[in-house]
């Protein structure tokens, strides 16, 4: 966990761990090897869901793995990844049609799709209501 006040730059270290951001100075690295873009084996979930608006939930859940072109294989991991964080029954439905919360979901179901190494959070939980944000915890 990083900890520390606000503007204090804890978001932009997450950005360069996640290899969204190049270091101006020094290293990142990751089994040895240095971290200079988005890989796989690190997701990152934002504050806020970033969904892609046209898509339904469960292809907004799919994108990585369609994305790595392994979908097909691995269907089953985005009805569970919806299921573990309770939104089983929202497959079919749109990001607008969703509560903040449940948006929010969805992003964490669309980084636990792919099981990464490394799961980079930035306050992701912070506008759930306290009853969901202990069950995603």
């Amino acid at each position: 966990a990083l900890l520390g006040p606000s503007g204090c730059g804890k978001s932009t270290l997450l950005r360069l761990i996640a290899g969204l951001e190049p270091p101006t100075h020094g290293r990142i690295l990751q089994d040895d090897k240095p971290i200079s873009e988005p890989d796989p084996s690190r997701v990152v979930v934002f504050q806020d869901p970033t969904l892609y608006p046209w898509r339904r939930v469960w292809d907004n859940v799919a994108l990585g793995l369609q994305a790595r072109g392994v979908l097909n294989a691995e269907r089953d991991r985005v009805n569970d990844a919806l299921e573990r964080v309770g939104l089983g029954g929202f497959h079919r439905a749109f990001p607008h049609e969703l509560s903040g919360g449940m948006a929010q979901r969805v992003a964490l179901a669309r980084a636990l799709v792919n099981d990464p190494q490394l799961l980079v959070l930035d306050e992701p939980l912070g506008k759930l209501d306290s009853l969901t944000r202990l069950a995603m915890q």
